[in-house]
């Protein structure tokens, strides 16, 4: 794992002049349930701390411009970056235009990198557990140009299952599209289910034909000096992953 001041660099094969991670959340002026670099912009923090937060993010982390902002909605539709409206509805974005940086916001979901073996494409997704059902994480992977086999992609910092409670809705979600992924689920002693978002991507990523998975590494919601948590939290800060292609 390796980490900068500002964010915990992405640890996979990429090419060179891929530049991916996910922000901490210190270094900020957000105060409160937002402290400190909270990113986002529609969880009830202060506009004006939120905007310096994003200037201090692109410094901080080199980005060649801010962001196109997604207005995330755990759905699977994927935007191709860049985007002619600044706010695009999506869980999803790629690109295959250098200085372009993909990004989204999470605070427990989890969220996917991805970058083309030959470095000409990069995309980034947001999967909490809708739209890792629904198939948010296919959508991404057929908007690439490139081949399944040929991209790579890292798992970011989400909620581990042990932290992850459920209930049988959400595991029956999963195991009528996959009897698979049963497996990805725990039984507790409360009558409910822990469930393991890295090992379900990973299920969904091999299905789609993407070989090369790495990340998985982090928990959310055990490491607060490090990272948001809503489940921990309820009202918190937005961490931003993010990939781009340097010009």
């Amino acid at each position: 794992m390796t980490e900068s001041r500002c964010f915990v660099a992405a640890t996979w094969p990429a090419p060179q002049g891929i530049v991916a991670g996910t922000t901490l959340r210190h270094h900020g002026v957000s105060s409160g349930a937002y402290a400190s670099l909270n990113l986002g912009a529609n969880v009830g923090d202060d506009l004006a701390a939120v905007n310096e937060n994003r200037q201090r993010f692109v410094l901080s982390c080199q980005l060649p411009e801010e962001p196109v902002w997604l207005r995330q909605v755990h759905g699977t539709t994927v935007a191709t970056h860049p985007a002619c409206n600044p706010v695009v509805q999506a869980d999803a974005a790629v690109s295959a235009n250098a200085g372009i940086t993909c990004a989204v916001l999470t605070a427990d979901c989890l969220p996917v990198l991805f970058a083309s073996r030959d470095g000409r494409e990069v995309g980034a997704a947001h999967a909490g557990w809708r739209g890792l059902s629904a198939g948010v994480l296919e959508a991404t992977v057929r908007s690439f140009r490139s081949e399944p086999a040929d991209l790579l992609a890292w798992l970011g910092p989400a909620i581990s299952q042990p932290a992850f409670e459920v209930g049988s809705e959400v595991r029956q979600e999963f195991v009528a599209n996959d009897p698979a992924a049963g497996d990805c689920f725990t039984a507790n002693s409360r009558g409910r289910w822990q469930a393991d978002l890295y090992a379900l991507a990973r299920m969904r990523l091999s299905r789609a034909g993407v070989a090369q998975v790495t990340g998985g590494d982090y928990c959310t919601f055990g490491e607060s000096g490090r990272f948001f948590s809503y489940r921990r939290d309820g009202q918190c800060g937005r961490m931003a992953s993010f990939v781009f292609r340097r010009p």
